[in-house]
């Protein structure tokens, strides 16, 4: 069985200081007409299931999760927990995101809250692949 544990110590997740990274190539994006297109060739982190990174956009101010799920399916969440606000982190081999706060609280790739203080669902975008591209529509 896969070690699902997301390891951060107490100041981690006092801070909210999320474990998914941004994308090493920051260019491998770019956001129009309220889609996200990431080039999946740029993207050397989504190559792999379980593969994860957190885009940030200033306009309009939204951030976003992007799994490469267990199934090969791509994934994309508003990173935003619904009880803290804080960043979400990919639970690897189980099909769920985690707050990285204190609270812990766990979402299903439906965007179904499981489990944690949250009270409310989180936002989930669709996500298509296109000539090597993911479109996600926000």
């Amino acid at each position: 069985m896969q070690n699902t544990t997301l390891h951060r110590n107490i100041f981690q997740r006092l801070l909210g200081i999320c474990a998914t990274k941004k994308p090493s190539d920051e260019g491998c994006w770019t956001f129009d007409d309220g889609k996200i297109i990431v080039d999946l060739a740029r993207v050397p982190e989504l190559s792999s299931v379980n593969g994860a990174i957190r885009l940030e956009t200033k306009t309009p101010h939204e951030r976003v999760l992007i799994i490469q799920g267990d199934d090969g399916q791509y994934y994309a969440f508003q990173n935003r927990c619904t009880h803290g606000k804080r960043r979400l982190d990919p639970m690897p081999g189980i099909q769920q995101v985690q707050c990285c706060s204190i609270g812990k609280s766990i979402y299903g790739y439906n965007g179904k809250i499981i489990s944690g203080s949250a009270k409310d669902d989180i936002v989930t975008y669709p996500v298509i692949v296109d000539n090597g591209k993911l479109v996600i529509t926000l």
